[in-house]
């Protein structure tokens, strides 16, 4: 194992599985040469739900263009920015990039616009939010093992896939029935790689999104010069590549701005393991802040990029009607397949409870784990329209 920092997170120190998977030959799991954390990170690659990140949004409801990001491009790119900071900081890098593949696994189809109606759906019975259902979905849907349902991941990984943002003082239900079954220690700071997995996913998203929104036309680089940060390394580009086209510095301004990005996490990060202290992974838990993250100035930086980014892009017209027929879809089946359950897989249909909340939160389930492409056939198969 790659020598690591005091206060990393160690798995020979984990706190362990819900359910001891014991010896191979008494029906456990060949343990082989990877350690608890490597282990997690490879059941989240090999899972279903990894897989179908591939066709859930990300910024572009189901787009056409190959050259556009989804989930699963997205938490790749997470995941690499999440072991580049995790290594520099002396952090566990397999459980960092355990934490980033996994981060998005609970949204639903259609992103944060499925999300709103599901939520609408289940408004009386407990809502919903794609990161306690992003737990839901690895202890308790995802089925590859005979002996217990989901993926029996370790303590930490669920720990961080809670509260990666920080503690969490209000669980929606689906998080009270996680942690029910495995004491998160919700009320506590996360580790240090979860806090790195969250500030990653910032980093990747803020910028990776400009990209896309430039190549769909949404957004252009005159837009983005009104903000003096992104003005300053524009120039500084332009004075390096003067010969060179503007359509090809593009991709070196995002190279640029997520280089600046994580040299301040790490700077960052490094000052305040020093203020704070901080000697194990327990005392991370207990420092009573966030210690991975922007420094105070990025972090005015970055909060100003996004806003800028949700009056431009994700807030375009265009983005927003896209939206629009996307919470249509969603509510459309939440409602037929209250209506008719019999429309739903023959597996889904067959194991539906009679009574709510369980009933609605089964649905629920369900739609969660649609593609935007399965979602928007399977509304064309039932209600005759096409929703491309």
């Amino acid at each position: 194992m790659t020598q690591i920092a005091s206060y990393a997170s160690d798995p020979r120190k984990s706190r362990g599985r819900r359910f001891d998977e014991g010896r191979a030959e008494n029906g456990g799991s060949v343990r082989g040469p990877r350690d608890d954390f490597q282990r997690d990170r490879d059941r989240i690659i090999h899972s279903i739900s990894f897989r179908r990140l591939r066709h859930k949004t990300q910024v572009f409801v189901a787009p056409d263009g190959d050259h556009f990001r989804v989930r699963l491009t997205h938490s790749l790119e997470v995941a690499q920015i999440g072991r580049t900071i995790a290594r520099s900081l002396g952090l566990n890098e397999d459980l960092t990039e355990a934490l980033c593949l996994a981060h998005d696994i609970g949204h639903p189809p259609f992103g944060h616009a499925g999300e709103d109606a599901l939520e609408e759906a289940l408004a009386d019975h407990g809502g919903f939010d794609h990161n306690a259902h992003t737990i839901r979905t690895l202890t308790k849907l995802e089925r590859p093992y005979p002996r217990w349902d989901g993926l029996n991941l370790t303590w930490e990984m669920l720990e961080g896939l809670a509260k990666h943002n920080g503690p969490v003082s209000e669980p929606t239900w689906a998080m009270a029935e996680a942690n029910a079954a495995m004491d998160l220690d919700l009320g506590s700071w996360p580790s240090l790689e979860a806090q790195i997995a969250a500030v990653a996913d910032d980093i990747a998203y803020d910028n990776h999104d400009i990209d896309d929104g430039i190549r769909a036309g949404l957004l252009s680089i005159d837009q983005l010069l009104a903000l003096p940060f992104i003005a300053e390394r524009w120039s500084d580009i332009c004075t390096r590549f003067p010969d060179i086209e503007r359509d090809r510095l593009v991709p070196e301004l995002i190279r640029d701005q997520i280089g600046l990005m994580v040299n301040d996490v790490i700077e960052t990060t490094v000052q305040r393991i020093k203020e704070t202290g901080v000697e194990t992974a327990d005392d991370v838990r207990k420092a009573g802040r966030m210690i991975g993250g922007f420094s105070d100035d990025m972090a005015v930086k970055e909060r100003t990029l996004k806003t800028f980014m949700y009056a431009n892009l994700y807030n375009h017209p265009e983005q927003m009607a896209a939206a629009d027929k996307a919470r249509v879809v969603v509510a459309d089946l939440v409602t037929a397949y209250r209506d008719k359950p019999d429309l739903m897989a023959e597996g889904w249909a067959a194991t539906l409870p009679s009574a709510e909340p369980d009933r609605i939160r089964h649905i629920a389930d369900f739609m969660a784990g649609m593609t935007d492409r399965y979602a928007s056939n399977s509304h064309a198969q039932i209600f005759g329209v096409n929703n491309d």
